[in-house]
């Protein structure tokens, strides 16, 4: 498993009149969670880009347990619990301290420039590798 932390501090733009954010906001909050985890485990996303890789989101859920608000500092917990082979499954979890605000999941499939799907590649299976100890 690999879990990636990211700060976010709510900026009054991802809010409505009343301060709370708006719900398709946590989507973006979840790309930022993404990237970073791939970032931390060596996987530049531009680097997969220039290398002809697109990583587009198949899927998405989200469940909104309590708001976010204007000036909330939130944390992104993003987790890979398991091994990815053709898709990536990514969990997401969005606290302000210690309260669980939402929850939500990606599934990302790779595709090439084209758009058929395709294996992913080296680098990222390498990574992969490190982190769960087999061929990914």
């Amino acid at each position: 498993m690999i879990t990636s932390r990211s700060t976010i501090q709510v900026r009054y733009a991802e809010t409505d009149m009343m301060g709370v954010v708006y719900h398709g906001n946590y989507l973006a909050w979840f790309e930022v969670g993404r990237t970073q985890l791939l970032r931390e485990c060596g996987v530049v996303y531009r680097e997969l880009e220039s290398n002809g890789f697109r990583l587009p989101v198949i899927e998405v859920g989200c469940k909104y347990l309590r708001p976010a608000l204007y000036d909330d500092h939130i944390t992104v917990v993003t987790t890979l619990a398991e091994r990815p082979l053709s898709r990536i499954r990514l969990a997401y979890e969005v606290f302000r301290g210690d309260t669980l605000l939402v929850t939500g999941f990606t599934v990302h499939g790779f595709i090439n420039l084209q758009g058929a799907p395709v294996r992913p590649p080296a680098i990222f299976r390498e990574a992969m590798r490190a982190h769960f100890g087999t061929d990914a």
